[in-house]
C-alpha cells in the first residue's frame, strides 16, 4: 500500500535507483579523505584496490571490505551526495523528507553491485554463513517461489546515514509533528542507557508437514506468530493445513539499545521542565554512548504505538522515538579526544612557555575579575592528581575537591558554569533542587524490560569529570550526607528494590556556598559563618572563602572591567594571551596523561611541612584562633596540588617549587578565613595599618612570653630563677619589658612580610605623631606608649 501512496505522487524508484547506483558507483574521494581511508588498509589491501580499479572509489572501496568481512557498517554521507557533481543534490532533499524508505532502496542497490570477495573468507565462516549458502543456492533454484529467502538474511552490514554538515541541530522541544518521518538532528545530554539486548527484524517458520519454510518481516513492537502453513505446492495442493513451528537459528536479530536524552540546561525555558526523547540504537553503533554524555544524534524520527496495558490507557495517543543513524560525541572524556596536528604543534609551543601556568589560569573565565589563587586552583582542578591502586586493593583519590565560599555577587556561580563548559564531562546542578536521590541514583521500572533498572544522578553522570554544587548550604543535611562517600571513596553504594551494587562516581567535587546569614558576619566567627560539619570540610582540599569588601581602587577597576565587557562583549586587554576553551580542554588531555612520581628528596620536604602544619595547628587550637583542622587528608592534598602543577609542567617528578606553590594556595584559602576574621578588630587593610598590626601581634607576643616565663620561674626558696638557666635571660626579659621592642626585630619581620623600610618608617613616624609609638636608645627600641598591649 506504502507503494500505492507514492506512485500516486509520481515517484520513480526505478530512477531513483539509477541514481543511487550511478552515485556509490563513480564517486572518487578526495585527497584527505583517501589518505584518511587508506590508514585502514594493509599493502595488501592497497595493491589489490589499484589492480581493480576501486583505489579511489570510496564507496566501492567500502563494498569491497564489506565483502572481505573486514567491515559491517557502511555509511553514507549526505554531503558527498550534494557534492557529487551537482547532478543529483535533489536527492538529499528526497533522503531527509523519506528516509526510511530510502534506507531500503539504498540497501537493495547494495545487494546488486556488492563485489565478489578478492580474499579467501572461509575462516570467518559460521554456522549461518552454511545456511546462507544453502539459502542462496535454493534461491537460484526456485527464483519464481513465494518462498524466496528475504534479502534481510542475505546482508552481512548496517547502512546509516550521514547528516549534512551544514544541519542545525534542534532541542528535543523543537522538534515537533511536522519532522515525522523526516532526518533530523537533536541535541541533548544521555541520562539512561539500557543494556543491549537483540531485537527480532525477520522470523523464520518451519512447517511440521511439508518441511518448507517460512519468513516473516517484524516492523513494529507487537506482531501476530503465523500459525498455518501457506505453502502452495505442498500444503494447499493437497488440501493439507500444516502447523508452522519458530526456528530461532533462521531468524535474523540485530543488536537494540534504548537510549534517554534529555534537553540541556541551557535549552529549557525559565519556569519549563526539560523534556526528554526516547532513542532507538541499532547495529554497529549500540555501546557508543554513556550516561552523561552531550551528543548529536542524527536519525529518523518516527511514530510508535503504545502496546499492552499503556495502550489501553493511552487511546488514541502514540509515541515517538528517534532511529539513529550518526552518533557526534560533543564533549568526550579526556582519553577519547582526537588531537589533530595543529594542535599538537600548539601543545608543544604552550610546553616551553615559562608563563603558562599564569596564562591557563587567567584563561578561565577572563570576563570576571580577580580571583587570581581561585582560578589556579581550579585549574589544579581540572588537571587532578594520579589516583593510585595499591596492590591490595586500596584506591587513593586523585580528583581535588574545592570549595568556595563567599557572599553573594562575587561571581562563583559563573565561575562553575565555566568549568562545566570546559571539562569534557561537566554537570552543573543546584543544592536546593537536588535530593540525595538525584546525586547518587534512583531505582525506576525499565520500560522496555519491565525490570527495576538504576538511573544515575548527577554524581553518576559526572564520572570522570567535574561535578559543580551551586548553593552548597541550601542542601538538606540528609542530603549532603550523600556527598561524603563520594568526595573520599569515589563510590556510590545503593541497596534499595532488591538492588544492592557499588556506582563508580570518580569526580571532582566543585561547590560554592554562601554563609549562614546570607553575607558574611564579621561580627561572628568563620566556624559560625561556614556552618558546614567538619567531616565534610576536611574533605576539601582547599576552601576559599571571597568577601565582598569595599575598597575604592578595587571596585573602579572592577567596575571598569564590568563596563568594557558590557560594552565590547568580551574582556579587556589581560596583559597577556588568552587561551581559547578548545586549547584548554585539549591541553589539560595532554597534561592528565602524565602520571608524576614523587623522589625521596621532596618526599623529606613534604613531611617537613606537614609536620610544621601540625605544629602551627595546635598552636593555633590553644589560642583559640583555628578555623581549620589540619589532618591526614591535608597530606594527600598537598600530594594532589603538587601532582596536578607537575602535570601541567609535563614533568615527571614532582620538584621542591610544585610543593611550595601547593602549599601556597593552602596558605591562601586559611589566610582568607584569618585576614577577615581580622576585619572587626581592623578594618583598614593600607599598608600603614597592617604594618602596626605585625608590631602590635610581636610585642603581644612578648607580653605573653613573659607571663610565662614568670610563671615558670621563682620554684627556689627565696624565689630565685633556676640555676641551669642560660646567663642572658635577663636581657630578654628586659627587650619585652613594658612594651618594648628590638628595632632590629621590628625591622627583620616586618622586612619579611613584604614590606619595604620606607613603609616600616613611614609606620613609625605615623604613629609616633599619635603618641602611640617612641623610638628610644638612638632607634635601636621601639617602646609602645600605652603598656596595655
Amino acid at each position: 500500500m506504502a507503494l500505492n501512496v507514492r506512485d500516486d505522487i509520481h515517484t520513480d524508484y526505478s530512477a531513483e535507483k539509477e541514481k543511487i547506483k550511478g552515485f556509490l558507483t563513480t564517486f572518487k574521494s578526495s585527497e584527505k579523505d583517501l589518505d584518511d581511508t587508506l590508514q585502514d588498509f594493509g599493502i595488501d589491501d592497497q595493491e589489490t584496490l589499484a589492480q581493480t580499479g576501486l583505489y579511489s572509489m570510496k564507496y566501492m572501496r567500502q563494498l569491497q571490505r564489506m565483502a572481505n568481512r573486514e567491515q559491517q557498517m557502511l555509511l553514507i554521507d549526505l554531503e558527498d551526495i550534494h557534492t557529487h557533481e551537482g547532478t543529483i543534490a535533489d536527492l538529499v532533499t528526497s533522503i531527509i523528507e523519506n528516509t526510511r524508505r530510502y534506507v531500503n532502496l539504498f540497501s537493495e542497490v547494495v545487494d546488486k553491485i556488492m563485489p565478489e570477495p578478492t580474499k579467501d573468507i572461509s575462516q570467518y565462516d559460521e554456522v549461518i554463513d552454511v545456511v546462507l549458502h544453502q539459502r542462496r543456492e535454493r534461491n537460484e533454484r526456485e527464483s519464481e517461489s513465494e518462498n524466496a529467502f528475504p534479502d534481510h538474511l542475505l546482508r552481512r552490514y548496517n547502512l546509516y546515514f550521514q547528516p549534512l554538515k551544514s544541519d542545525i541541530s534542534l532541542a528535543v522541544r523543537e522538534v515537533h509533528g511536522s519532522h515525522l518521518g523526516h532526518f533530523i538532528t537533536v541535541r541533548g545530554i544521555v541520562t539512561r542507557v539500557s543494556e543491549v539486548k537483540p531485537l527480532l527484524q525477520v522470523n523464520a517458520y518451519t512447517c511440521d508437514v511439508c518441511d518448507s519454510e517460512t519468513f516473516q518481516d517484524i516492523s513494529n513492537k507487537t506482531f501476530m506468530p503465523i500459525g498455518d502453513c501457506q505453502n502452495v505446492n505442498e500444503c494447499k495442493k493437497n488440501n493439507i493445513t500444516g502447523t508452522l513451528h519458530m526456528q530461532t537459528r533462521a531468524c535474523r536479530f540485530s543488536p537494540f539499545q534504548e537510549v534517554k536524552i534529555q534537553e540541556l540546561a541551557d535549552q529549557v525555558p525559565v519556569g519549563h521542565i526539560p523534556r526528554s526523547m526516547t532513542v532507538h540504537v541499532n547495529g554497529n553503533i549500540t555501546r557508543l554512548m554513556n550516561p552523561g554524555d552531550v551528543v548529536h544524534l542524527g536519525g529518523i524520527f518516527l511514530p510508535i504505538p503504545y502496546t499492552g496495558f499503556q495502550a489501553i490507557r493511552a487511546g488514541l495517543l502514540t509515541d515517538t522515538y528517534l532511529e539513529v543513524h550518526h552518533i557526534n560525541q560533543e564533549k568526550k572524556q579526556y582519553a577519547d579526544m582526537e588531537t589533530t596536528p595543529e594542535m599538537e604543534q600548539t601543545i608543544n609551543e604552550m610546553k616551553s612557555d615559562p608563563f603558562l601556568y599564569t596564562k591557563l589560569s587567567q584563561s578561565i573565565a577572563p570576563e570576571i575579575y580577580g580571583h587570581e589563587d581561585v582560578k589556579k586552583a581550579l585549574l589544579l582542578l581540572l588537571i587532578g592528581g594520579v589516583t593510585k591502586v595499591t596492590a591490595d586493593g586500596l584506591k587513593i583519590r586523585g580528583d581535588i575537591n574545592i570549595c568556595l565560599m563567599g557572599d553573594p555577587g562575587v561571581a562563583k556561580s559563573q565561575l562553575l558554569k565555566y568549568i562545566t563548559k570546559i571539562a569534557p564531562r561537566g554537570v552543573y546542578t543546584t543544592g536546593k533542587g537536588s535530593s540525595g536521590v538525584g546525586l547518587t541514583a534512583a531505582v525506576m521500572r525499565d520500560p522496555v524490560t519491565d525490570e527495576m533498572v538504576l538511573e544515575g544522578g548527577a554524581l553518576v553522570l559526572a564520572d570522570n569529570g567535574i561535578c559543580c554544587i551551586d548553593e552548597f548550604d541550601k542542601m538538606e543535611e540528609s542530603d549532603r550526607t550523600a556527598i561524603h562517600e563520594v568526595m573520599e571513596q569515589q563510590t556510590i553504594s545503593i541497596s534499595k528494590a532488591g538492588i544492592s551494587t557499588t556506582l563508580n562516581a570518580r569526580t571532582s567535587i566543585l561547590a560554592a556556598a554562601n554563609p549562614l546569614y546570607g553575607r558574611y558576619n564579621l561580627k561572628l566567627s568563620p566556624v559560625e559563618n561556614i556552618n558546614l560539619p567538619a567531616a565534610l570540610l576536611s574533605r576539601f582540599d582547599l576552601l576559599f572563602l571571597i568577601l565582598d569588601k569595599p575598597n575604592r581602587e578595587d571596585d573602579e577597576r572592577l567596575a571598569q572591567h564590568v563596563t568594557y565587557v558590557h560594552m565590547h562583549n568580551t574582556h579587556p586587554d589581560l596583559g597577556i594571551e588568552i587561551l581559547q576553551p578548545n586549547v584548554m580542554r585539549h591541553y589539560i588531555a595532554a597534561a592528565r596523561g602524565i602520571r608524576p612520581t614523587v623522589s625521596q628528596r621532596v618526599s623529606g620536604y613534604v613531611v617537613d611541612s606537614y609536620v610544621k602544619l601540625r605544629k602551627k595547628s595546635k598552636i593555633d587550637v590553644e589560642e583559640n584562633n583555628s578555623h581549620t583542622y589540619t589532618s591526614a587528608r591535608t597530606l594527600l592534598g598537598i600530594l594532589r596540588l603538587a601532582q596536578a602543577l607537575a602535570r601541567l609542567r609535563f614533568s615527571e617528578t614532582v620538584e621542591h617549587a610544585d610543593v611550595d606553590e601547593a602549599l601556597r594556595l593552602m596558605d591562601c584559602s586559611k589566610e582568607s578565613l584569618m585576614e577577615d576574621n581580622d576585619q572587626e578588630r581592623e578594618p583598614d587593610r593600607s599598608s600603614i595599618s597592617r604594618i602596626y598590626r605585625l608590631i602590635k601581634g610581636m610585642a603581644g607576643a612578648g607580653k605573653a612570653h613573659r607571663s610565662k616565663r614568670q610563671k615558670r620561674f621563682g620554684k627556689g626558696p627565696a624565689g630565685e630563677r633556676d640555676m641551669d638557666m642560660d646567663s642572658d635571660d635577663n636581657d630578654d626579659d628586659s627587650d619585652y619589658e613594658a612594651g618594648t621592642l628590638s628595632m632590629v626585630d621590628v625591622r627583620s619581620r616586618v622586612l619579611n612580610k613584604g614590606f619595604t623600610e620606607a613603609q616600616l618608617m613611614e609606620t613609625i613616624h605615623e604613629y609616633e605623631r599619635l603618641e602611640v609609638l617612641q623610638r628610644q636608645a638612638n632607634g635601636k627600641k621601639l617602646v609602645f606608649m600605652e603598656l596595655d598591649v
